[in-house]
């Protein structure tokens, strides 16, 4: 729930020599530069017929999502099992986590979940507990956030419920819960909004309240996922009252040392935060919960980076990388942001695959697109926890191999224009396949994407200066797509049948079912009278099908009613695979939906304003040109 502000929101010639982005060159590069993290460095899982009561049905209840009540979260990586399943309970006479309550029984009353020293003794495991919060709205992120915990053997954990619906949902899936008390709304809150700022004062509220239990608290967000056991790390420094995360962007050590103080100019994130029961962090806490109460306009991450930047420095000794920090007194350590990542030294940097370390943690900052645009990142590295039903839709799945011009992707200078080459090239094709789909009903694999250019909120000069950013780079859908919209309910009256879409890495999950795997047609393109290429369903050989280019909507009708059957459609490309609609009234719908799926590319130096719309139909404009608008009348979407 921390994180970033959403941002404000013709191609160059290509030579004839394609290649697919899975194939050499290509291949090499997604490998380094994203891939590696699900593959090395996601936490284990089990896989469904490893799972046992985490796929396990809970008896029905009121007022609680039948999603969460008749559906286990699947995990999204399956790698063999760090702990146990159940993941083991904590405190005597506990039931294991995931292990739910007899179906027969009665849910105790809603005071039995009231925040108190003891139901916190009954979870701490050598003298810590790891917390998180949120709403009913953000259910499948906090399973997730405690799924990973329990796949590394953590089971010292505790979610704060802000509204009785999480605590009901919690309590029946077996994971700890108390009652926050909060009254909040089930709904997303949104970022920036007043129940936003409610939501942090009630974390700062939360820390003031359990520090004077004597435990140590390891504060997280349910935006982010654990990937590797931190406790052992925070026990390296045992004299920090204070260790925080930060949203540095540029590395400061190169190997697991705490990040060097003096180097650290970004903002400390509060969504990865460490407690000691100090005096000095009793104080922090006492002045910063303060702080926010007599004041709803301080955001509670710039009220605790003014407290703790109040008195910075010096170091507290030659060694440690702690310094003394807030009243003189209180000794901070800055967890170094290349291995308890934020949504930029994770998904864009690939920092911790550059520098050949381990990370222990991401948290969804530095991303667009709101809620949506946080899940679909996770989703992206195969980190995300989905029920069953997400791997085998009905109508089945559609895929392509994106194919793109050497020139455009390694060849000549960096820059906004070389970057809008690139990306439109990848936008057209990705419009094609997002007609197909919605002329076949099937839900759209999206491809990985690629960008020359860094998207930020402010003015920068393609990468940020210091960071480690590769050019060009595995960029996140939300660099170029409005993810929230591609998954808006829109009017079909207004925007035609609506679009499902999954993340590219979604074919290579080993949560996909076995039925999904097998069910397969490769589709080939050819040039239309060549040796079996014809507008018929005969296969080539078993799985693949030669179809020919540029095809109307009514041969794809036709040809592929014989295939609805089928899980996977695999086009070998996208490029001049369609030939447009027949059907005009579809189609004005169709282009309707489709352009406001495209976001901004932000922002240009020394021009106000600086971001740049992108657009589904750039190529249809001849004089189309990457740069801001000119006018005020200018700065709108392209429609």
């Amino acid at each position: 729930m921390g994180g970033w502000r959403n941002a404000f929101q013709e191609a160059a010639s290509s030579k004839p020599l394609f290649l697919t982005i899975y194939a050499t060159v290509i291949l090499g590069i997604v490998v380094s530069t994203f891939y590696v993290f699900s593959a090395i460095y996601s936490p284990s899982a089990s896989t469904t017929a490893q799972s046992t009561s985490w796929l396990s049905s809970p008896p029905f209840s009121q007022n609680v999502d039948s999603h969460y009540m008749d559906h286990g979260v699947n995990t999204s990586q399956q790698k063999p099992m760090m702990g146990k399943v159940p993941a083991p309970a904590s405190g005597p006479g506990l039931r294991p986590i995931w292990e739910a309550p007899p179906r027969n029984s009665k849910m105790p009353p809603l005071k039995s979940f009231r925040l108190t020293k003891e139901l916190v003794e009954q979870r701490v495991k050598d003298n810590i507990i790891i917390v998180t919060f949120g709403n009913f709205a953000f259910m499948d992120f906090i399973l997730t956030w405690v799924k990973h915990l329990t796949d590394l053997g953590i089971s010292n954990l505790l979610v704060g419920a802000m509204d009785t619906e999480l605590v009901n949902a919690l309590y029946w899936k077996g994971i700890p819960v108390f009652d926050m008390g909060s009254h909040l709304s089930t709904a997303d809150v949104g970022w920036g909004s007043p129940t936003f700022h409610k939501m942090g004062r009630e974390k700062v509220i939360l820390i003031d309240s359990l520090l004077p239990y004597g435990y140590e608290i390891l504060m997280c967000d349910t935006d982010m996922v654990w990937l590797k056991n931190p406790l052992p790390y925070l026990a390296r420094y045992p004299d920090a009252d204070v260790l925080t995360s930060s949203d540095q962007v540029v590395p400061t050590v190169t190997d697991d040392r705490l990040d060097i103080w003096q180097q650290v100019g970004a903002a400390y994130n509060i969504g990865i935060f460490h407690w000691r029961p100090t005096e000095p962090a009793k104080k922090l806490a006492k002045e910063w919960k303060g702080m926010l109460l007599a004041d709803d306009n301080i955001w509670d991450q710039n009220g605790f980076n003014e407290l703790v930047r109040r008195q910075l420095g010096p170091s507290v000794d030659g060694d440690s990388g702690l310094a003394y920090a807030f009243d003189g007194s209180l000794k901070l350590g800055l967890l170094p942001a290349s291995i308890f990542c934020s949504g930029h030294t994770f998904f864009v940097q690939a920092m911790p695959q550059q520098l050949r370390m381990e990370p222990y943690a991401v948290h969804t900052t530095f991303q667009y697109a709101g809620t949506e645009g946080k899940r679909h990142r996770l989703r992206e590295g195969m980190l995300f926890y989905d029920a069953p039903e997400y791997y085998d839709a009905p109508g089945g799945f559609l895929s392509f191999k994106p194919s793109i011009p050497t020139s455009l992707l390694l060849d000549g200078v960096h820059n906004l224009e070389s970057h809008f080459s690139l990306v439109n090239y990848q936008i057209k094709q990705i419009r094609s396949a997002l007609a197909v789909a919605s002329l076949l009903d099937r839900t759209l694999v999206m491809p990985p994407l690629w960008c020359k250019f860094d998207r930020l909120w402010f003015p920068h000069p393609g990468v940020l200066q210091g960071s480690i950013t590769r050019q060009p780079f595995l960029c996140p859908l939300d660099h170029v797509f409005e993810v929230h919209v591609m998954l808006k309910d829109l009017s079909a009256e207004e925007f035609g049948p609506r679009i499902n879409i999954r993340e590219y890495s979604f074919l290579d999950n080993p949560s996909l079912p076995k039925q999904v795997k097998e069910s397969w047609l490769d589709v080939q393109l050819c040039q239309d009278g060549s040796q079996d290429c014809h507008a018929s369903s005969n296969l080539s050989q078993p799985g693949l099908l030669r179809f020919p280019k540029n095809s109307s909507e009514e041969m794809f009708m036709e040809v592929f009613s014989a295939f609805k059957d089928v899980k996977v459609i695999q086009f070998s490309s996208m490029k001049d695979a369609f030939s447009g609609f027949t059907d005009k009234t579809r189609e004005e719908k169709f282009r309707n939906r489709v352009k406001r799926y495209v976001g901004i590319w932000c922002c240009v130096q020394n021009h106000k304003p600086g971001h740049i719309y992108y657009d589904m139909y750039w190529d249809e404009k001849p004089n189309w040109k990457p740069i801001p608008p000119q006018t005020r009348q200018d700065d709108h979407p392209p429609w």
